[in-house]
C-alpha cells in the first residue's frame, strides 16, 4: 500500500520506460455503498510487473498519479465507472483507455464479468468476497487487499490474449473505435444530471404524481445526507413510486416501523409542502421526440432487425454490439442524424 506522496512519486518514476509507451492497468474502489457522498478510496495499479494499492485517503496530493495517467495507455475492465472516478477525483482520463470487457464481447464471449474473463483466459478462479466491502475503512484486511490487487494483476496478460484474438478475427479496429467512443462519452458526460428525481418508472406519472415524487425524492436525499448513508438505505426507488401512487389515490402511506420520529415528521412535512404547490408550478412530463412512422416503418424496422441478427449470428456476437434497437428504430424512421449514432465499423457491417 502506497500511503504518501514521496512513495507515490518514487514508484511511478520506476514505472517509466524510456522511449516506450507507458502502459498500465488501473482499477478503483469507492465507498458509494456505505456513504452519502461517494469518495475515491483506493486505486489499484499495475505496470505488468509491479502491482500496488494507492491510498487516496492518505495522500493529499495525487498530482503525480494524475500526470502519469495523462500520458498513459491504460487498460481497465468495465471502464465507464473507473473513468468517471478518475475524472471526478483526479481531473484526468488517460488519452487511451482500452477495456477488456469490450474486447471480450467483440470476440463473442458471453460471460464477460472480470472474474469470468480471468477464469476464461487465465484459468484462475478469483474470490469476489469483498465486492461490497467498505473501502473507506482502514486498515484493509488481507482479504480485501488480495481482492483489490486481483483486479489488476491479470488485466495486462489477459489484454495481450484479447488483442491477439481480435487481430486474428479482423476485429481489432472495431475494438479501438469502440473504446475511443466510450472514452469520449465519459469525457462529455455531465457530473450530475438535471432532475435526478426523475427515476425509472416516473415517466408515466401525471404532473400531480411527479410533484409528489419530487417531494419524496428530496425528502429521502435530505435524510440520507444527514445520516451519511446512500439514499437506498433510507428507502428504494420502487418504494418512492408506491408511496406516490398511494398519495394520488388519497391513501396515507404506511411508513416502516424502524423509521425514527424525526424521519416520519419530515416525510409528512414533505407531503404537506407538495400539497401546497400550485398546479401551474408542478413538474411536467418530458415528451420524447416522436418519430414519424409511415406505412413502411414496421417493414423497414423488421428488415433492419433481421439483417442485424443475421450478422450477429454469423459473427457469433451479441446483436446489440452491432446496433441497439433504438438506433434501428431511428434508422427505420429516417430520423435526421440516425447514421451518426453508429460507429464506422457498425455502419460498414450494415451497409450504411
Amino acid at each position: 500500500m502506497i500511503k504518501n506522496e514521496n512513495e507515490l512519486k518514487t514508484f511511478l518514476n520506476e514505472c517509466q520506460h524510456d522511449g516506450d509507451p507507458v502502459v498500465c492497468a488501473v482499477d478503483t474502489e469507492a465507498d458509494s455503498l456505505h456513504r452519502y457522498s461517494e469518495s475515491l478510496c483506493l486505486v489499484q495499479f499495475s505496470d505488468g510487473e509491479r502491482h500496488v494499492l494507492i491510498d487516496p485517503l492518505a495522500i493529499d496530493d495525487l498530482s503525480a498519479l494524475r500526470d502519469y495517467l495523462a500520458g498513459a495507455t491504460c487498460w481497465m475492465h468495465g471502464a465507464d465507472y473507473d473513468m468517471h472516478m478518475l475524472k471526478t477525483n483526479l481531473g484526468v482520463i488517460p488519452p487511451t483507455v482500452f477495456d477488456t470487457q469490450i474486447g471480450a464481447r467483440l470476440l463473442g464471449v458471453m460471460k464477460f464479468g472480470y472474474g469470468d474473463l480471468v477464469a476464461h483466459y487465465m484459468d484462475v478462479k478469483i474470490e469476489k468476497t469483498s465486492q461490497k466491502a467498505d473501502w473507506a475503512k482502514r486498515p484493509l484486511t488481507p482479504v480485501m487487499e488480495d481482492y483489490a490487487l486481483n483486479d489488476v494483476v491479470y488485466l495486462l496478460p489477459m489484454a495481450e490474449m484479447i488483442v491477439s484474438q481480435l487481430k486474428q478475427a479482423g476485429r481489432y479496429d472495431w475494438f479501438t473505435e469502440s473504446c475511443e467512443a466510450a472514452r469520449t462519452k465519459s469525457m462529455q458526460k455531465k457530473v450530475e444530471k438535471e432532475d435526478r428525481w426523475r427515476i425509472k418508472g416516473s415517466g408515466k406519472l401525471d404532473p400531480k404524481g411527479l410533484n409528489y415524487l419530487r417531494a419524496l425524492w428530496h425528502w429521502r436525499d435530505a435524510e440520507a445526507a444527514q445520516w451519511d448513508r446512500p439514499s437506498f438505505m433510507v428507502t428504494g426507488n420502487k418504494q418512492l413510486l408506491e408511496w406516490t401512487s398511494m398519495l394520488l389515490e388519497g391513501s396515507p402511506p404506511k411508513l416502516p416501523r424502524h423509521f425514527r420520529g424525526s424521519r416520519i415528521r419530515n416525510f409528512h412535512q414533505a407531503v404537506a409542502n407538495a400539497n401546497k404547490v400550485a398546479e401551474a408550478d408542478m413538474p411536467q412530463r418530458i415528451r420524447g421526440q416522436r418519430r414519424r412512422k409511415d406505412k413502411q416503418f414496421d417493414a423497414r424496422l423488421d428488415g433492419l432487425i433481421a439483417q442485424r441478427n443475421k450478422l450477429a449470428e454469423d459473427l457469433d456476437i451479441d446483436g446489440s454490439l452491432i446496433a441497439a434497437r433504438a438506433v434501428l428504430e431511428a434508422l427505420a424512421a429516417n430520423q435526421d442524424g440516425a447514421e451518426d449514432l453508429l460507429l464506422n465499423w457498425q455502419r460498414k457491417l450494415l451497409g450504411i
